[in-house]
């Protein structure tokens, strides 16, 4: 199919003018390469953070595919319409696949793909909402989108840069604002999920720059590119089966509310309780109740490890369900609440939903006040080190996909194994998979039995230490 047959006349002349000028570029590009080194440098680092090696990738507007060969897919496929760069990357990257395609007419491609990357081509096209179009039919659910362009306040000093034959020359652009593309993607069935502001200094020397500065204000709006990360538009998963996980230490009293309160969800609903060293009868009490709900499916282990972060770990490994859950055993957090959590999951409003304790007012002896401004403290943190809402860190009730959660899990060594609790380290691994974040407000009540295992002070410290580390390993890479 002719790649130009989607257009009228003035489209066709568009691109026509467009596939001879990046031709003329790719030709050039044999023998010079101006300042954009450093840029394009800086590019593939950004990429790479929110990339892992061994994905499928796409990459829409390819050019010469360094960007795409720098983040090692198991299978990448570069798309471009200039034939010369086409020729340039096969030769550069013979391991991938390159093919001659309009972004408008992507219908030749008869795959879906992890990662989709449109770098630097909005600003190009003729066309932006067509192009998403396209493009949705090869996500899957889980496919992750992920574009940037420039911001329309470098539109001169680039022009400058041009006219002195230091950067690649271009024609007429789209200078588009991050609300234009936000709008350009709900059109086209995707659902934005982060949007950054990067690179402030395109130079050498820059690392402090762009590292650093541009994730502060003012910096931030002088940066010279926009990034955006989306998923395509959900769509309501059709009755998957639970598992919920119940860390349970010295917590008889609630084991027989547990049971009589949580209720059915999905195909199947089945509990898991993990004890923990307890020091009074909870294991006994949680085999009792096995026994006297035999219609409820139940797991009991014993914990060999300590920590709750342990304890959730190895219910999650011995889940049948598709979907796992996390409810602590004293029953702050109201078993009731939890098909709230399902509902969230399954109908695709999020990805990872997190419970929050800091909406409602709480029962007067639920949580001290200390712990309140400590929490409310690290809500802002982490909001601002991970790009998504995050009101309240340490809500233990979280639901995810097992899938994710196996994800999450296999990238662990990028954050390390120190966060005693299993929150930060689900948070950290949702937020670096770029899974969409939601926070579920619930009713946070006193304890009914029994006393809080949280030592204020210890855990106060070992979060700010985990605040540094997130900034490090996330927000300043």
């Amino acid at each position: 199919m002719n790649i130009l047959s989607a257009f009228d006349s003035a489209g066709k002349t568009y691109q026509q003018t467009r596939i001879a000028h990046w031709d003329a570029v790719a030709i050039k590009q044999a023998s010079w390469r101006g300042l954009g080194s450093w840029y394009h440098g800086r590019l593939e680092e950004i990429y790479r953070f929110h990339v892992n090696p061994n994905h499928h990738i796409l990459e829409v507007g390819c050019a010469d595919g360094s960007l795409l060969a720098g983040l090692k897919p198991a299978r990448g496929v570069g798309v471009d319409f200039s034939p010369e760069m086409i020729r340039r990357a096969r030769k550069l990257h013979p391991e991938l696949e390159f093919m001659q395609a309009d972004a408008h007419n992507l219908l030749d491609l008869q795959e879906t793909f992890d990662v989709i990357i449109l770098s630097d081509l909005v600003n190009d096209l003729w066309d932006v909402q067509r192009v998403f179009e396209q493009i949705r039919p090869l996500c899957t659910e889980h496919t992750r989108l992920i574009l940037n362009f420039y911001s329309r306040l470098w539109q001169t000093p680039l022009n400058v840069a041009r006219k002195l034959n230091l950067a690649t020359s271009n024609l007429s652009q789209n200078w588009l604002t991050r609300e234009d593309m936000h709008g350009l993607l709900l059109l086209a069935g995707f659902e934005p999920i982060r949007v950054t502001q990067e690179i402030l200094w395109p130079l050498p020397l820059g690392a402090l720059a762009n590292r650093f500065l541009v994730r502060f204000w003012p910096f931030q709006h002088l940066a010279i590119s926009n990034f955006v990360i989306a998923r395509p538009a959900p769509e309501r998963v059709k009755e998957p089966s639970v598992s919920i996980i119940i860390p349970t230490r010295n917590e008889s009293g609630n084991i027989k509310a547990i049971f009589s309160r949580t209720r059915q969800m999905g195909r199947e609903t089945e509990l898991i309780f993990v004890e923990g060293h307890s020091k009074d009868d909870t294991y006994a009490a949680i085999q009792r109740e096995i026994a006297t709900n035999p219609s409820t499916p139940s797991l009991l282990l014993r914990q060999t490890g300590i920590g709750k972060a342990d304890a959730v770990r190895l219910g999650f490994s011995q889940a049948k369900g598709d979907v796992l859950m996390i409810l602590d055993a004293d029953l702050t957090v109201p078993p009731e609440d939890l098909p709230r959590f399902y509902e969230a999951l399954v109908s695709g409003k999020g990805e990872f939903i997190n419970g929050v304790r800091l909406v409602y007012p709480m029962e007067k002896e639920a949580m001290r006040t200390l712990n309140f401004l400590g929490n409310k403290f690290f809500s802002l943190a982490f909001s601002w080190l991970l790009g998504q809402p995050i009101k309240d860190t340490l809500c233990g009730t979280k639901v995810l996909w097992k899938r994710d959660y196996e994800r999450i899990a296999s990238n662990r060594s990028y954050f390390g194994d120190f966060d005693p609790f299993g929150d930060y380290d689900l948070i950290f691994g949702a937020a670096k998979l770029n899974l969409k974040i939601i926070d579920l407000p619930i009713r946070y009540r006193e304890r009914t039995y029994g006393s809080t295992n949280i030592s204020r002070w210890k855990h106060g410290l070992l979060l700010m230490r985990m605040v540094a580390f997130a900034a490090r390993r996330i927000k300043f890479t």
